[in-house]
């Protein structure tokens, strides 16, 4: 009953098309807030995968590419707003439904730069990541530490995996992680992080609104990754089938605002420096 319970609530989530979420506010806030440009975040629709877009009136970060074929959805959404340049392309992992897309977009794209884990994969999508890389001049850099930049009034953090082996056949603990913080907003991207990886960014901070990790299936400690992260909103990038109910219920108790592209299509999240508003596709 209570299974059945959750999956209602999570439905009824795509009635509404947009909910605000607040940013963290100080005891000596007043009233009025300064309204700050338009910090925009674009989870696209790309079922089991990850392909996101983040925007400013003068940058723009992509994290992860969606599977083969999900690039160009990106490249035409850009190409739409006459853009041609990334400033920075991040690949959390090499699995295929993150690094799929990415040749497409290095191709078609001006790629300023682009920062990945420092580790070892062999598939067909990541020799076209490979050739696409070459083929423009473009080095990765392969962390193995975190890295902090700013762009246009965002500070983002990348955080790089601790180890070198997660076990056999683990490569999801290798993802990079990255925390957006737009004035009194902030915005947690976990990639496919599982129960090591969340271990070593359990210290990362709170957020506004958390991309929620592994799409969304059960994770042991994510209870406990939530409770330190204390979002407002969150959102997952997944399929009906890989959205487990153990992760639904685990938000629900917590009062978290709950998201999926399943069952919401494209989301849609605007920053104005002080609160995130969410809208959906569906």
């Amino acid at each position: 009953m209570f299974k059945k319970f959750i999956a209602l609530l999570v439905s009824l989530a795509t009635v509404f098309t947009a909910v605000s979420c607040e940013g963290k506010k100080s005891e000596e806030e007043t009233v009025t807030s300064t309204v700050y440009p338009d910090f925009t975040v674009t989870f696209f629709d790309v079922g089991k995968a990850d392909s996101i877009l983040l925007q400013t009136e003068n940058s723009t970060v992509i994290i992860d590419c969606g599977e083969k074929g999900d690039g160009k959805e990106i490249v035409s959404f850009l190409e739409e707003q006459n853009i041609d340049s990334v400033d920075c392309l991040i690949i959390t992992h090499y699995d295929k439904d993150h690094v799929g897309g990415s040749a497409k977009v290095i191709n078609k794209l001006d790629v300023k730069r682009v920062l990945a884990p420092d580790y070892e994969e062999e598939s067909d999508e990541v020799e076209k990541y490979r050739k696409a890389l070459d083929s423009k001049g473009i080095t990765p850099e392969l962390l193995t530490q975190d890295t902090e930049f700013e762009l246009d009034g965002v500070s983002y953090t990348v955080y790089a995996p601790q180890k070198t082996f997660y076990g056999e056949d683990n490569d999801n603990d290798f993802s990079l992680v990255t925390k957006a913080v737009y004035h009194d907003t902030s915005i947690i991207f976990a990639g496919d992080a599982m129960e090591q990886r969340l271990e070593e960014v359990m210290d990362i901070g709170t957020c506004t609104l958390l991309k929620v990790p592994y799409h969304a299936r059960e994770l042991d400690n994510l209870g406990e990754f939530l409770d330190n992260t204390k979002p407002k909103c969150a959102v997952s990038c997944t399929s009906a089938e890989e959205f487990d109910k153990s992760t639904q219920k685990a938000l629900y108790e917590r009062g978290i605002k709950s998201y999926s592209t399943c069952e919401n299509g494209r989301i849609t999240a605007v920053s104005n420096g002080n609160q995130i508003e969410i809208s959906t596709e569906k």
